[in-house]
């Protein structure tokens, strides 16, 4: 027979053994939820910060749509007036607090401080754009620089002729966008962008549209080549360079084009996908691989419990034997 003792130490290792097992289930299930969270965050993530995007230039359109026109000409003209400052004095890229408080009460028409948006078809991009480059702004949309030129475009532009009529007056516009972020996309494909390529700027029921003619990358300290030039309707898109590590600056100049269909109001994506439309395509991959898990698990927990018994029978032969 075999000892008490002995018995009783194989009984504990039995039962510790039992617990290990049962252990492993739930700690592999949430180290798996853990890893396909975090795989499918940037994902689920960017499509979520679009549909906000969307929803909220669709917002816009219509809060545009119901704009009396004595108000509509008034903000306009406000904005031209403060960039023909701009125009005569420069950049003004160290702003005192009333300077900035000036600069915030400019197209200051939308609660939510959305002033208008950004379209660039070519890398599937729609962004809204605010006052100054905060990183509230930077985290979920495009900021507009403060210093430069408001983006209503040059007071003496000539939609026909496609070009600044008064070659004392000049625009340049400064939009500052993140790219890179793990929840949106934002200016992460900005260095897609080729010299012919457009991009256009929606501003109440103004349409701006630019066509690429320079890109360069520069020291983040190096400002020269955002000032003002006579005669040019230029807007340029910052954003970060080389992509994860940051240390320069990559600029998108372009320059104003007549639109392809006249001065008419860019009608927003709404066929943006919507985090609904995509729950089912990352629900379905993460429920089969739950099952699969469960099934090896299960097959698993067969197997030790046919050895457990084995295990048993053992004991129950060899106790016999003595």
């Amino acid at each position: 027979m075999i000892p008490e003792n002995k018995e009783s130490k194989q009984n504990k290792d039995k039962k510790k053994g039992i617990r290990s097992s049962k252990l492993v289930t739930p700690a592999l299930f949430l180290v798996m939820l853990v890893g396909l969270g975090i795989l499918l965050y940037p994902s689920f993530s960017d499509y979520w910060n679009s549909f906000h995007q969307s929803r909220a230039i669709m917002s816009y359109m219509e809060e545009v749509s119901n704009m009396d026109t004595s108000e509509y000409d008034r903000w306009i003209e406000s904005a031209e007036e403060y960039n023909k400052k701009i125009t005569i004095f420069g950049p003004n890229w160290m702003p005192t607090e009333e300077d900035t408080a000036k600069y915030n009460a400019e197209l200051a028409y939308n609660p939510s401080g959305n002033m208008g948006y950004i379209q660039i078809d070519k890398i599937n991009t729609m962004l809204s754009l605010y006052h100054g480059t905060s990183e509230a702004v930077l985290q979920t949309g495009i900021g507009h620089v403060e210093g430069s030129s408001l983006p209503v475009g040059s007071p003496s532009w000539n939609s026909k002729e496609g070009k600044v009529m008064d070659p004392k007056e000049g625009t340049h516009i400064v939009l500052s966008g993140h790219r890179g972020l793990p929840s949106a996309k934002l200016f992460s494909d900005l260095d897609k962008l080729v010299d012919g390529d457009i991009f256009i700027l929606t501003i109440l029921n103004e349409t701006l549209t630019y066509q690429v003619d320079q890109i360069r990358v520069v020291e983040p300290t190096d400002l020269s080549n955002l000032k003002i030039f006579k005669g040019m309707d230029y807007c340029t898109l910052v954003t970060c360079t080389p992509y994860g590590i940051n240390t320069h600056r990559l600029l998108v100049r372009g320059h104003r084009v007549a639109n392809a269909q006249g001065d008419v109001k860019v009608v927003a994506d709404a066929l943006q996908i919507k985090p609904v439309n995509i729950v089912p395509f990352i629900a379905v991959p993460v429920i089969i691989i739950l099952i699969i898990l469960m099934l090896i698990d299960t097959g698993m927990t067969s197997r030790q419990k046919k050895r457990i018994r084995k295990l048993h029978a053992m004991i129950e032969e060899r106790e016999e034997k003595r």
